[in-house]
């Protein structure tokens, strides 16, 4: 009996090591959901005193509910979001971040949430009527975007490899728009809703009626972690499907 008693527990020990170290973990830390964000992109996702707020933040606390989680925000450069949540120190990233051919080849995506408009920022005098003028034949604009945005990636593919201007980067957008102001960079590409709100706390600019980019937002998650991928994107189509998504969508933008 005594033998037969070690060798069960053995074999107990066995199989809940194994249970353990098998499998990855779905979230980086147990009963925590990490998302990873850069908090100068409103509505998306923005600083109120300590907080982050925004549309991305509160669809992030929706899925941290339903998953049973507690949801903790991790506030980072724009280009760090896309390594921390390969790397499993983030579990989602919720950026604003559209679906792209280069980052699907190193993060999974989830149901697309939202439909973003990129758009061309000016000052009220710019000889920039018009997106086609970023295009026009002897070209030679300086565009300010914001690092690793699709911004960046669409002017530089292109109006910088086809040579028809530069492409200046900067960490933040209100750093590209602060350029733009100082006559540092022709004008800036982002998206149309910080856009809207960089416009309207710095006189003197104005966005071009002609948009620049449609694109489609959805949260990054490890290519490797499949359980958690399903388990998000469930319950991002569930929040999509009982109207909780257009809510917040309706509270920030309208």
């Amino acid at each position: 009996m005594k033998k037969m008693f070690v060798l069960l527990l053995t074999l107990a020990m066995v199989l809940s090591l194994a249970a353990c170290g098998g499998g990855k973990k779905m979230t980086a830390e147990e009963g925590v959901l990490i998302m990873a964000t850069n908090a100068e992109f409103p509505p998306y996702e923005y600083m109120e005193g300590n907080e982050v707020v925004g549309i991305d933040a509160e669809i992030a606390a929706a899925i941290a509910e339903k998953l049973g989680l507690e949801l903790r925000i991790e506030n980072m450069e724009f280009d760090s979001i896309i390594s921390s949540v390969k790397e499993g120190k983030a579990d989602v990233g919720l950026a604003g971040m559209t679906v792209t051919p280069e980052r699907l080849e190193e993060v999974s995506f989830t149901t697309t949430y939202a439909t973003g408009v990129q758009v061309v920022i000016v000052t009220e005098d710019s000889a920039i009527t018009t997106v086609d003028d970023l295009f026009a034949d002897g070209a030679n604009h300086t565009i300010g975007v914001q690092l690793a945005t699709t911004g960046d990636l669409y002017s530089t593919w292109d109006i910088e490899d086809a040579g028809l201007g530069t492409v200046d980067r900067y960490n933040k957008g209100a750093d590209a728009v602060m350029a733009l102001k100082s006559g540092k960079v022709d004008c800036v590409i982002i998206d149309n809703e910080p856009a809207k709100a960089f416009v309207a706390e710095n006189e003197g600019l104005k966005i071009l009626d002609t948009e620049y980019a449609i694109e489609d937002y959805a949260a990054a998650v490890n290519k490797d972690n499949e359980e958690l991928l399903e388990a998000v994107d469930g319950a991002l189509q569930e929040l999509i499907a009982d109207g909780t998504v257009q809510k917040i969508l309706d509270k920030y933008i309208g």
